[in-house]
């Protein structure tokens, strides 16, 4: 069999599994969906937190972001399974994951950004009698809101993908397709998890993307 009979061979079967499998696939993409979101909006709350607050003392701010590079090091596997006495297994504990691997880029953007600002700009505020509070408030952050989009941006994306992983110790989503698709050597439906995981992340970049941009064009 040829080269190109293989591959409409292979494009016929994934087609044929999507089709039959359309409600299962729905069901997954969504369970997929939340996991993200749950994780995103919990390292986002923890990430800008985390990040602001390093922003005041310098001497804390490099171990600090040395810390979740460390944890960005972690593989996933064994990510998970440190997390299971802590979490147990299931949803909760792939969102534990997914908020880890999260925290870098937006605690690190979230202190450069602020970091960023020039000085000149704080003067005047203070000159003001601004209060520190809306200082942060109505300056830092939403001058640095830019560069903390990109953090985000960069930890969705990525916790799309790392999110497959979840689906090994029962958290659901599309990695389901994946793991036993490698398990039963089904090709159609290994290519069907990976496919839609792509699809989710490609959508979420060029969203967050487009939001950047205008943020970026507002400051």
């Amino acid at each position: 069999m040829s080269l190109w009979e293989n591959f409409v061979g292979g494009l016929t079967g994934l087609f044929d599994f999507m089709g039959r499998r359309s409600d299962q696939i729905a069901e997954l993409t969504l369970e997929h969906f939340w996991l993200v979101l749950t994780a995103m909006i919990i390292a986002i709350a923890i990430g800008i937190t985390v990040g602001v607050l390093i922003s005041y003392w310098d001497p804390i701010a490099y171990p600090v972001i040395n810390v979740t590079q460390v944890i960005m090091t972690i593989p996933s596997i064994a990510m998970i399974a440190i997390l299971i006495p802590f979490f147990g297994i299931g949803f909760n504990n792939g969102v534990a994951a997914l908020t880890l691997y999260a925290l870098l880029p937006i605690v690190r953007n979230t202190y450069t950004g602020i970091r960023a600002i020039e000085k000149a700009v704080l003067e005047s505020a203070i000159g003001m009698g601004m209060k520190e509070s809306v200082i942060l408030f109505r300056i830092k952050l939403p001058l640095a809101l830019p560069v903390i989009m990109a953090g985000i941006r960069t930890s969705v994306v990525m916790g799309i993908g790392i999110g497959a992983i979840a689906a090994y110790i029962g958290a659901g989503g599309l990695g389901i397709l994946i793991f036993n698709g490698i398990n039963w050597v089904n090709y159609p439906m290994v290519w069907t998890g990976a496919i839609f995981i792509s699809i989710m992340a490609i959508i979420a970049d060029l969203v967050l993307g487009w939001t950047e941009n205008k943020m970026s064009w507002r400051t």
